[in-house]
């Protein structure tokens, strides 16, 4: 296996309004990844046929029913052998050297795990605004236990110019580290496929935070992404994706936080829980079964917590230092800046 080797694994669900420019910028790389793995998860938009016209250059897959955004990645991650994954979402363009620069600047720390570019917003019929404004900078929580994309919808400008470590990535065009995809994966896969869709990246930040593993911003790195989901339009959401917001929300926790970090956190993240809660019984109703599920699910996932905690290496102070309601990014060294480009 060569150390700089790169799989790119794309998951489609009706996606046939994207994923043909995507994977054009993709094939103009600096560098061709060395596989690309490709997975509808049972389009019915014609996905499939577009796909079919990459199959010289992919490995196709298919599935007979929609098994969410985690389990597919997963199902096109095992079928990979790269030193490193890079998840993106169909509706992503790539500028030309967006791989190798984050390949650079990863390369520079073995204990980074996980690397984001700067991600720029894109409209909805994938042309570029006048205006450069993030999408998403890496990933950020909240005491609250709210997790935002750091950045959304800000201007560009020197404040994204620095390399920085970070909380995690967006899935939606994050390289991961073959050999954390490994440390972090449970019998499951490296995405919980009991989340199904949203919040999946969000997960594994945590989990690759708890065993000690590193994320790094990137901004040289640039790709643009359609963002569907944001804080503001969740009333235009399918309902289905909502309840599985909700139910996420509470996954996340039950996996992931420690007994210290709840204290610190208690009464934030409570007024959230009941601000969530009561937006369910008001305005939500459709989300009102993601608590059920929690309660089906939640067995399994104290089991994923077990064997989270039995690896788990950061310290209380460590981890609590992400949880801040204004963004956490923690400057990187000098090897990261040259390598960004700096």
């Amino acid at each position: 296996m060569k150390r700089t080797s790169v799989a790119v694994t794309i998951v489609t669900y009706n996606s046939g309004a994207f994923v043909s420019r995507c994977l054009d910028t993709l094939y103009a790389q600096t560098g061709l990844p060395q596989e690309v793995v490709l997975l509808d998860n049972a389009s019915t938009d014609g996905t499939q046929d577009i796909l079919e016209r990459y199959s010289s250059r992919a490995t196709i897959l298919h599935n007979g029913i929609n098994l969410g955004f985690a389990a597919a990645q997963n199902q096109a991650i095992a079928a990979t052998s790269s030193a490193w994954v890079l998840t993106l979402n169909p509706d992503v363009l790539l500028h030309p050297d967006f791989l190798a620069r984050l390949i650079d600047a990863a390369s520079t720390d073995p204990g980074v795990g996980t690397v984001c570019g700067k991600l720029l917003r894109l409209n909805p019929d994938m042309s570029i605004p006048a205006e450069r404004r993030i999408d998403s900078a890496g990933i950020v929580f909240t005491p609250a236990m709210r997790h935002l994309d750091r950045g959304w919808n800000q201007p560009d400008g020197p404040d994204f110019d620095q390399p920085e470590y970070v909380f995690g990535a967006s899935a939606a065009a994050a390289l991961y580290r073959r050999t954390m995809i490994d440390d972090v994966s449970g019998s499951d896969g490296f995405f919980d496929p009991d989340f199904f869709a949203y919040r999946e990246d969000a997960d594994v930040a945590w989990r690759a935070q708890l065993l000690g593993w590193k994320s790094l911003y990137a901004p040289r790195a640039e790709a643009h992404h359609v963002r569907r989901v944001t804080p503001g339009n969740r009333g235009q959401l399918p309902p289905v994706l909502n309840r599985h917001s909700v139910k996420n929300r509470f996954l996340l926790r039950i996996k992931n936080m420690t007994s210290d970090l709840y204290r610190r956190s208690f009464w934030a993240a409570t007024a959230r829980d009941l601000v969530v809660a009561g937006s369910c019984l008001i305005n939500e109703q459709g989300s009102l079964p993601a608590f059920l599920d929690v309660a089906r699910l939640a067995p399994a996932a104290w089991e994923k917590r077990r064997k989270i905690m039995e690896k788990r290496k950061i310290s209380d102070e460590e981890l609590a230092a992400w949880f801040d309601f204004r963004p956490a990014s923690w400057p990187a060294g000098r090897a990261q800046i040259a390598a960004a480009g700096r």
